[in-house]
């Protein structure tokens, strides 16, 4: 492995660390190097705060800080060109006068593609691309699908049993996952930045949607259909949560509870795939029911799919798992009785 893929894939360690707290951003991690040594190194801790590229600066000791114009600047990402939360990286680089800078891949926000790297050319700086490129896609794709496919990215998931029930005919809930796969569940919610199901699901299971067994913050929990009515007794609208309820019947707004009103349509998943990318929802986990997940699966509109198999539980009788169609399992991990099967589009 060559010295500029050592100092990215550090990069992209640092960049995970801001795994569900910088949406919409992207994730960033950022290193200075001078002479093989490591004098600073930052990530994008979270929306609204520091980008990697000032927490790297920022980190750099002062005994240090006179080799900043000498040093190469690694970055997972290129540097912004624009005044957004924060101003403009692409500035900072170019007043620390550093002459040098790795970067693993192009911005797709069309505020930055290619105007970060040009300002830093104009300023006289030499530029790398394309450095351990196909990583960095691989971290930030929910950052890239929501800016090229203009919707945000999905991620479908469910529990089924070992003869592919997700659950028993009629209205009382079973637990199909175990306890382990349940807080890898809850980790799951806390990287995305929103969590959805069908408003039969809500009345049926009463679930809560939040991330109660691991740390980290809740993601905005999102309801659709019409079974959902202000006045019921449910956790999805205790208001703990800010909580969106899409229906073609009630537009009304309470303190963190929304029912945003949408035309029932043929589009209306896209609809609200438009609307969720309007208000800058990165990312969408949707975990049931049946007919909402199948829904996604036969409008092609989905990324990746998450299936939990309980090997040693049959119901024989019972609602049937959603069916997915030419996919390629990429990764598989056991935990206990439970298989998880992780799917890619192709």
């Amino acid at each position: 492995m060559e010295w500029n893929d050592v100092y990215m894939y550090r990069c992209l360690q640092l960049a995970q660390k801001g795994a569900g707290l910088t949406a919409p951003n992207p994730m960033v991690g950022a290193l200075l190097v001078y002479q093989d040594q490591i004098i600073g190194e930052g990530f994008h801790e979270k929306y609204g705060g520091p980008h990697a590229e000032v927490n790297c600066f920022a980190s750099v000791l002062p005994l240090h800080r006179q080799y900043i114009n000498k040093s190469t600047l690694y970055v997972s990402l290129e540097p912004c060109a624009h005044f957004g939360k924060t101003p403009p990286c692409a500035d900072l680089i170019i007043k620390h006068r550093v002459p040098n800078v790795v970067i693993a891949c192009r911005d797709a926000n069309s505020k930055v593609n290619g105007k970060g790297i040009k300002m830093l050319q104009e300023a006289g700086i030499q530029i790398t691309e394309g450095v351990l490129e196909k990583e960095a896609f691989e971290l930030n794709r929910r950052f890239f699908v929501f800016h090229q496919r203009k919707r945000p990215y999905i991620i479908l998931k469910w529990a089924e049993t070992a003869d592919h029930k997700i659950a028993k005919n009629g209205s009382i809930p079973i637990a199909i996952s175990n306890q382990l796969t349940n807080t890898w569940v809850h980790k799951w919610r806390t990287e995305e930045a929103a969590i959805m199901v069908g408003s039969k699901t809500a009345l049926m299971d009463d679930p809560y949607l939040t991330a109660r067994y691991w740390p980290g913050n809740n993601p905005l929990r999102i309801v659709v259909g019409n079974q959902i009515q202000p006045n019921q007794s449910l956790h999805l609208l205790d208001k703990t949560v800010n909580t969106w309820i899409f229906n073609n019947r009630l537009h009304l707004e309470n303190e963190n509870i929304q029912f945003v009103q949408l035309k029932e349509s043929f589009t209306f998943i896209e609809d609200i795939l438009t609307y969720l990318h309007q208000q800058n929802i990165l990312s969408v986990l949707v975990e049931g029911g049946q007919k909402l997940l199948q829904t996604f699966i036969d409008a092609g509109l989905w990324d990746e799919a998450r299936t939990i198999t309980n090997t040693e539980m049959y119901l024989n009788d019972g609602i049937k798992a959603p069916v997915l169609n030419h996919t390629n399992s990429c990764e598989t991990i056991d935990l206990g009785t439970d298989h998880i099967s992780i799917y890619r589009r192709p």
